[in-house]
């Protein structure tokens, strides 16, 4: 890519809306021969024998499970001191083995790229999928994952109050222990 901000959005549609051969070209054409990628459900290290025909592969099977992939790239940010692609993505994935069931959810994946020189091109050098855990439940508990996420976070949440109440004394303690940020003294 020579415009990875303008160019991105086209490479996420060709690999999650194309054909096999046409996903298998886009990773060749984008992707280092020793790309990684992370996605919550599998793993694919930079070191493994053929990590990009893995990566296809996967590629390929998620085009199984989900023969129409609806998506939208929503936001691209670009750190180009340190290489990283954020890319902002909505999709709708319905797997064909679960009838009537269509999942809606939302990611950040982080492209690690790699800047080539002799072609003045940047390469995806590693793919890391991230999402919230109320949005990846949706693939293993399709009907009520995210409900009982909520629940469980609302809980956490309503504990770490009640802890924070009840422990404050500790925070009186790193107060008159640490009394000022050494930040702040600094300045």
């Amino acid at each position: 890519m020579e415009n990875p901000v303008r160019e991105i959005p086209a490479v996420v549609h060709l690999l999650t809306q194309t054909p096999p051969s046409i996903q298998r070209d886009t990773l060749e054409t984008y992707f280092t021969p020793n790309a990684a990628f992370n996605h919550p459900f599998c793993r694919v290290e930079s070191w493994f024998p053929s990590s990009r025909s893995i990566i296809r592969a996967i590629y390929h099977w998620y085009k199984i499970m989900s023969p129409k992939i609806l998506l939208s790239v929503e936001s691209v940010a670009f750190d180009q001191p340190n290489n990283l692609l954020y890319v902002g993505i909505s999709q709708r994935f319905a797997i064909w083995f679960v009838p009537l069931y269509r999942s809606n959810v939302k990611l950040v994946t982080v492209l690690q790229l790699e800047y080539q020189k002799s072609n003045a091109k940047y390469y995806i050098k590693s793919q890391n999928d991230l999402y919230q855990t109320d949005q990846f439940v949706k693939f293993v508990l399709p009907y009520g994952g995210p409900v009982l996420v909520w629940i469980w976070q609302t809980v956490a949440t309503l504990a770490c109050v009640l802890l924070a109440l009840l422990f404050w004394p500790m925070s009186a303690i790193q107060e008159y222990v640490h009394p000022q940020h050494p930040a702040k003294r600094s300045s």
